[in-house]
């Protein structure tokens, strides 16, 4: 049960609402679908884990013998297949890959055939046809590879690397708490890599460069400013290898040996709306705040949940310092006391912590106490605060891995580069331990250059992070729900289900 509302205003609001072929069926089917598919998705809402994905299984079986191609590969693609016995893994994996590569989908058909490093039981045909179309994916994705390739460091052990970060200035706190933390991942792995640091501050980058060459630095870590990114991106090659802690305003990298990664709050938009397209919500209402931060992030979301499929019916930009009832009541098409959520299935938020923990209880409010909210890592302070937190109940959100290692991976203990977060998690400042997480996969992404197919997937401190055809780098964040003020695990694969 969700808290009680705190003190409302009403006054008037300041919001933005706009409106803004049959198949064969797959050889991998082997039974009748003697059941209603639909049914059976219903169903597994409300199931245990482990029955819940043998349940999605069985329904992506059905609808692929009924031809309904796009809709078993959505309910294939729904499965928590970690928790399938090893004969259904691999049932699984047959049936998705076979979905995913009939659909294009070369990345789904590599999580599918991710099955043959399990060593799991299977028929001789079955690892054939597998390997296969794993086989086919990596040549799909080859071309991607070929324009980020590097070949001056391909196969190289990667020792001496220059950071190029600000010590004066706007960005120098980020900077630092950047630097600080790769000092350490580097002391604690030990694996012979030489950092050296430059001011960034001090020199234009081509000086940058050049001071770089001169100590035979192999590839270069920054510029953290998003102008300079951006300026980089627009040559046709950088002189050294280059990972940038930024990304541009560009819509493509076509700098050569260029490289972007970053905390990007768009990247979280887009999964956000991909997170709620495949929980079945086709009707999004949005509130982001009315600033240039929270107009990109918007855009981000809109563009994303529209190339999926869904409708944004409301968006409102909000005033951080307006009473949080004028947004909530323009989003929610409040009439009287009441939302009218005729055309609106969740409600995308992305606010800071004081702010966002006043939207659920004024949602109450209005009526709405169970309409679901997805959320960016931005409401999450980092720390436990039970009884501030109380409020977001209910709420479901992302945030790197070690934010939220329960939720994340199942305990501290299992994190990656444990001993390095032993060392940093006394940071009181959660921004700044994010920031410090940064620069423990910029080292780690910088180290594994020499193998860019390392990227493809790698578990990092901030997210499972993936390389794109354009040198851009991008996470892949867990999912938490705030259960009595306290970040939890979504133990059911739809994150609708109930786990309590």
């Amino acid at each position: 049960m969700k808290q009680s509302l705190r003190g409302l205003l009403a006054t008037a609001f300041m919001a933005l609402l706009i409106t803004g072929c049959a198949m064969q069926p797959p050889s991998v089917v082997d039974r009748a679908p003697d059941q209603d598919a639909n049914r059976l998705l219903s169903q597994a809402e409300q199931q245990a884990p482990e029955q819940a994905a043998k349940t999605r299984l069985e329904a992506a079986n059905i609808l692929a013998q009924q031809g309904q191609r796009e809709n078993a590969f959505e309910a294939a693609d729904s499965v928590d297949e970690s928790v399938l016995s090893e004969t259904d893994r691999v049932r699984w994996a047959m049936l998705y890959s076979e979905l995913a590569r009939a659909l294009d989908n070369p990345r789904a058909v590599l999580r599918a055939t991710q099955v043959l490093d399990d060593e799991l039981p299977m028929q001789a045909n079955q690892q054939e046809t597998l390997s296969e179309r794993q086989q086919w994916a990596r040549q799909a994705l080859e071309p991607d590879r070929e324009q980020v390739t590097l070949p001056e460091l391909e196969g190289a052990d990667i020792r001496r690397i220059v950071v190029a970060l600000p010590e004066s200035g706007p960005l120098s706190g980020v900077a630092n708490a950047i630097s600080s933390a790769m000092r350490d991942h580097n002391n604690i792995r030990n694996d012979g890599v030489e950092l050296s640091f430059l001011d960034a501050s001090q020199y234009a980058m081509d000086e940058l460069y050049s001071r770089a060459e001169q100590m035979n630095a192999q590839l270069i870590i920054g510029p953290l400013d998003k102008d300079q990114v951006t300026q980089l991106e627009q040559r046709d090659s950088v002189p050294l290898p280059t990972l940038a802690l930024n990304y541009g305003h560009g819509e493509y990298n076509q700098a050569a040996r260029l490289f972007q990664y970053g905390l990007s709050a768009e990247d979280e938009a887009r999964q956000a709306a991909r997170r709620a397209y495949q929980d079945g919500h086709r009707q999004m209402s949005i509130m982001v705040p009315d600033n240039d931060w929270g107009r990109r992030v918007g855009e981000a979301f809109w563009n994303e949940y529209q190339r999926q499929g869904g409708e944004v019916t409301n968006a409102v930009r909000y005033n951080p310092n307006s009473p949080v009832s004028n947004a909530v009541q323009t989003a929610l098409n409040v009439s009287g006391e009441r939302a009218r959520l005729g055309n609106i299935d969740a409600l995308f938020l992305l606010a800071l912590p004081e702010y966002a923990r006043q939207v659920p209880p004024t949602m109450d409010y209005y009526y709405a106490p169970d309409l679901p909210i997805y959320a960016t890592s931005h409401l999450h302070e980092g720390r436990q605060q039970r009884r501030l937190d109380q409020d977001l109940n209910d709420v479901m959100f992302m945030d790197i891995p070690w934010q939220i290692p329960d939720a994340a991976v199942g305990g501290e203990e299992v994190l990656p580069f444990y001993d390095t977060y032993q060392r940093l998690q006394e940071e009181p400042d959660a921004s700044m331990f994010r920031l410090m997480a940064m620069g423990v996969d910029a080292y780690e992404i910088a180290t594994h250059l020499s193998d860019l197919a390392a990227l493809e997937g790698m578990s990092g401190s901030t997210g499972t992070l993936y390389l794109a055809g354009d040198g851009r780098i991008y996470r892949e964040l867990p999912w938490a729900r705030f259960q009595n003020g306290i970040p939890s695990p979504i133990l059911i694969p739809g994150l609708l289900g109930d786990d309590e």
